[in-house]
């Protein structure tokens, strides 16, 4: 089973940084698609690949990219933020990505820049996640160091330049334009739409936002093509995900799966079933914002697709089990 979000992650919690990430593939793809594709080129193959947003809607990346002006008329800048702020209750899967592999979402960013003619890019990060700015500041640092950030990059005009911000901390700000008002400097809460943020987003400009898991998945599409995202899930959604469990259970954690994985496997199999003296009564599949899955729902796959109106969405995929 192929994981390629976390294949090099460190059992022991320490990061692998710039010379450990490219000795093992890293900036492999950004090299590829600056010397071979041409923006649109990227744009099409991230559709083909069925990607989705990873932070709880599900909407296809490959869509919500063709919204955003391209052209030599098109407004500038443009931006691409990543949305680390994870407020979701029982949500932790971006946390141990960045923490684990900060370059991997630097060059998932650099390469969202790229398509999309972005050259600034923010990471909105959750304020309480410490260890995640400490390495993330030190990857940004390394990355320009390096001459991925803030300089052409080979073969191109094209260059991209990276900021972390730390969220003051609000729910809300898992809601894209409330969050690009808080990055602004004004009051989180949501703005109407239309018009939407890829027209009109941070301070007016085109802008992007994308959950962290989402953008991971960009330099392994980039490297193995759409074929090879969609045989990774086991429904017609591709890729695999960051599901994770928490509550009375035998292991709690998190683990990279195929997209549409069922609760069941995940219950029983990789979390050890409940634990001793607890009893299965429901669960969240993702966040407040999910509806409660009982005991005959445990065999529908956790993806985007499958879950039925009444049951509601997949969201996060990090669940909490109720006893």
């Amino acid at each position: 089973m192929e994981r390629p979000l976390t294949q090099h992650l460190h059992q022991d919690g320490t990061a692998r940084f710039l010379r450990e990430y490219v000795e093992t593939g890293g900036y492999r793809s950004l090299q590829r698609i600056t010397t071979g594709m041409a923006p649109k080129d990227v744009q099409r193959l991230v559709s083909e690949s069925g990607l989705r947003g990873r932070g709880g809607g599900g909407f296809p990346t490959g869509t919500k990219w063709s919204f955003v002006p391209m052209g030599p008329d098109a407004s500038k800048p443009k931006y691409i933020v990543a949305n680390g702020d994870e407020m979701e209750p029982g949500t932790f899967k971006d946390r141990i990505l960045m923490e684990g592999d900060p370059h991997g979402l630097v060059e998932g960013m650099i390469m969202a820049g790229y398509a999309l003619d972005a050259e600034v890019g923010y990471i909105f990060l959750r304020g309480e996640y410490h260890l995640s700015a400490q390495r993330l500041t030190r990857a940004i640092a390394e990355a320009y160091d390096a001459g991925y950030l803030g300089q052409p990059l080979p073969g191109t005009t094209f260059q991209f330049n990276l900021h972390l911000h730390s969220s003051a901390g609000r729910y809300i700000c898992g809601e894209e334009t409330a969050l690009i008002n808080a990055l602004e400097g004004k009051r989180a809460v949501p703005r109407a739409k239309p018009p939407f943020p890829q027209t009109v987003g941070l301070w007016g400009q085109p802008t992007i936002v994308q959950n962290v898991e989402t953008l991971y998945n960009l330099p392994h599409i980039m490297n193995h093509g759409a074929e090879w995202y969609h045989r990774l899930s086991r429904t017609q959604d591709g890729g695999t995900k960051m599901y994770g469990i928490s509550g009375r259970v035998t292991n709690p954690g998190w683990w990279e799966l195929p997209l549409g994985t069922t609760a069941r496997e995940l219950l029983e199999r990789h979390a050890g079933g409940m634990a001793d003296g607890a009893r299965f009564r429901g669960l969240l599949p993702g966040g407040i914002s999910t509806a409660f899955m009982i005991e005959e729902h445990l065999d529908l796959p956790l993806d985007f697709s499958s879950f039925p109106s009444d049951v509601g969405r997949l969201g996060t995929g990090t669940m909490i089990i109720l006893d």
